[in-house]
């Protein structure tokens, strides 16, 4: 599969750490923690002093709302919490997706295009949230890591919330249109600054799932990348980082083992243990036993090493839709039921498995940040300056960074993983079951591939069953803009373009790619998987609706599953013949 040039590790136009630090400082002069019913009821200073406060043996819970309309999230939260209250379920904090467009600086976001999540404009919109319900505000995705950094984490901070993420997406995110890495490290350092300079302990988040750890093959790594986070956020700047993780958890021995290594190199209080959304493939009713496997491991390794973790039952029609309120209470029921009843379960869970899995991630992890910032440093990298440090680790990639210094032994296709990350174990187990049904395709037909967002699991399983059947791949890349997939298209001189989408852009995302192509004279087949949905741009409710006949009028070809995208590819060559 022909690669890309790498970016180089450093960039004259980034300006230093302490400047920036300095800057987010002063901003903090203006710029404070903000009051809200979730500090003054709790009489806490902070989320994190309110997890400090948590007694042993207490789980907390986290609730998410997916809405798209403000005026629909405000009354989603104040119904979910106030009707779980009624029912002594007590939901600690809530979290509030914003849209990708409030990534971008201020000025651009009119003309970004918008995705499925909620759009504030200034303090008093978060203000409106964190007002919402007495529980802590969590604004996760599209605040750090990202252009728009800065306004972002004013306004949430005025509003006050005191759990800012996700520094996971600075990593591996990227907005269309948008390629400024130097901008987008400067606004993220600013902000942290900023963070840093609060009365108040404040968490700043880091989904791993969503960064570098969530698409290692080696979980020793993505352990590693706990450390290097720390050094950068709390050594070098000076505030505290808080770890999520869990969505491509699926085993309850790796979940309790990763959580128990963490203990062992972290005492910053977690955010949440996200749910294990990857397992959502049945009805709801058969989603439940998905939702109790993965909200077990994680209550009992809670009650073993309370890190401050919320729980996050995410509601058993995730894999369908945008969960309702209703949906969301039960889920929550549901959550605070097990844990009356998990404590019982301790007695029977092999600890001792456990505690072995998690050393071994600690020993690998502490190996891999080590060599990561002995090797940049040996390139060039001022290791001691968190704005270079994030640029460098940002241009090097996941798979060049575990090439060079993963901890597992060197073997004939590469680093050998001391543990296995599971979704890579189990994307290729299912790719190898399908490969096993197939014939081969009548010739090697060259595939350009890439995403529309920053996913890459769904692309990982095509390209190994692409491979497997005698395809040849061309890598676009993830979060890609149409231009430069279509461009890398011509330039690898491919048969097929194949698009892989889950942001609810799938329709508006294979025009531009249709666009991109006629601006060039090229007219290629497209075959497009995924979540195949979007927004209409006049929806009332902000829920996405399938557009898969959009596309079959369009003349490409929406596929489901393997097989679809299989035949699209012999009725391709057929044509071609």
């Amino acid at each position: 599969m022909p690669q890309q040039p790498a970016a180089p590790l450093t960039d004259p136009r980034l300006r230093p750490g302490a400047d920036l630090l300095a800057e987010g400082r002063a901003l903090a002069r203006d710029w404070r923690l903000g009051s809200c019913p979730f500090l003054t009821e709790q009489a806490v200073s902070s989320e994190a002093a309110y997890k400090r406060r948590n007694p042993p043996g207490r789980i907390m819970q986290h609730a998410h709302i997916g809405f798209r309309n403000v005026e629909r999230t405000l009354w989603a939260i104040a119904e979910v919490h106030g009707k779980c209250r009624d029912a002594g379920v007590t939901v600690d904090r809530f979290g509030i997706t914003l849209d990708w467009s409030m990534g971008y600086p201020p000025d651009l976001r009119a003309k970004a295009t918008r995705g499925t999540g909620i759009v504030l404009n200034g303090p008093e919109d978060f203000a409106r949230i964190t007002h919402a319900a007495p529980a802590a505000a969590h604004f996760g995705d599209f605040m750090l890591g990202l252009p728009g950094a800065v306004e972002n984490t004013c306004a949430a901070l005025a509003a006050g919330a005191s759990s800012f993420g996700n520094l996971g997406q600075y990593f591996t995110f990227r907005l269309p249109y948008w390629n400024d890495d130097v901008a987008t490290t400067e606004a993220t350092v600013t902000a942290l600054g900023l963070l840093a300079a609060q009365d108040a302990e404040i968490l700043v988040h880091s989904n791993l799932d969503d960064g570098f750890a969530g698409l290692f093959l080696d979980m020793a790594c993505a352990l590693g990348m706990v450390l290097i986070e720390k050094h950068i956020v709390e050594t070098l700047i000076g505030t505290r980082v808080s770890h999520c993780y869990g969505h491509h958890f699926s085993d309850p021995l790796s979940r309790a083992a990763f959580h128990a290594a963490l203990a062992q190199v972290s005492d910053s209080p977690g955010t949440m243990i996200f749910g294990n959304t990857v397992a959502y493939q049945s009805s709801a009713a058969g989603n439940y036993a998905s939702l109790a496997s993965y909200l077990l491991a994680d209550i009992l390794a809670l009650g073993r090493w309370p890190l401050g973790h919320a729980v996050n039952p995410v509601p058993v029609t995730e894999n369908l839709r945008i969960p309702d309120v209703e949906e969301i209470i039960d889920a929550q029921t549901f959550a605070h039921r097990l844990a009356e009843h998990a404590p019982f379960y301790d007695a029977v869970f092999d600890w001792s498995k456990v505690q072995i899995m998690a050393d071994k991630l600690v020993e690998g992890g502490r190996r891999f940040a080590a060599a990561v910032l002995a090797g940049l440093a040996e390139r060039g990298v001022a290791t001691d300056d968190p704005a270079a440090l994030l640029l460098a680790i940002r241009r090097m990639g996941p798979k060049r960074l575990e090439a060079l210094f993963g901890p597992g032994a060197e073997g004939a296709r590469g680093r050998v993983p001391l543990i296995h990350a599971e979704w890579a174990r189990e994307l290729t187990h299912k790719a190898n079951l399908w490969i096993a049904g197939q014939k081969p395709l009548p010739r090697p037909i060259r595939v350009c591939i890439g995403t529309t967002d920053v996913h890459e699991h769904g692309k990982y399983l095509v390209e190994q069953a692409l491979e497997g059947v005698g395809a040849s791949l061309a890598d676009a890349g993830v979060s890609v803009d149409p231009e430069t997939l279509v461009a890398r298209a011509a330039e690898t001189g491919a048969d097929v373009i194949a698009i892989s989408t889950y942001n609810g852009v799938a329709l508006s995302y294979t025009k531009a790619v249709l666009a991109a192509m006629k601006a060039r004279g090229m007219a290629l087949p497209v075959i497009v998987g995924g979540k195949l949905n979007e927004v209409p741009r006049d929806s009332n409710s902000g829920l996405p609706v399938d557009v898969t006949p959009d596309l079959v009028a369009l003349r490409c070809r929406p596929c489901a599953d393997l097989d679809q995208m299989r035949q699209a590819l012999l009725d391709i060559d057929a044509q071609d013949r």
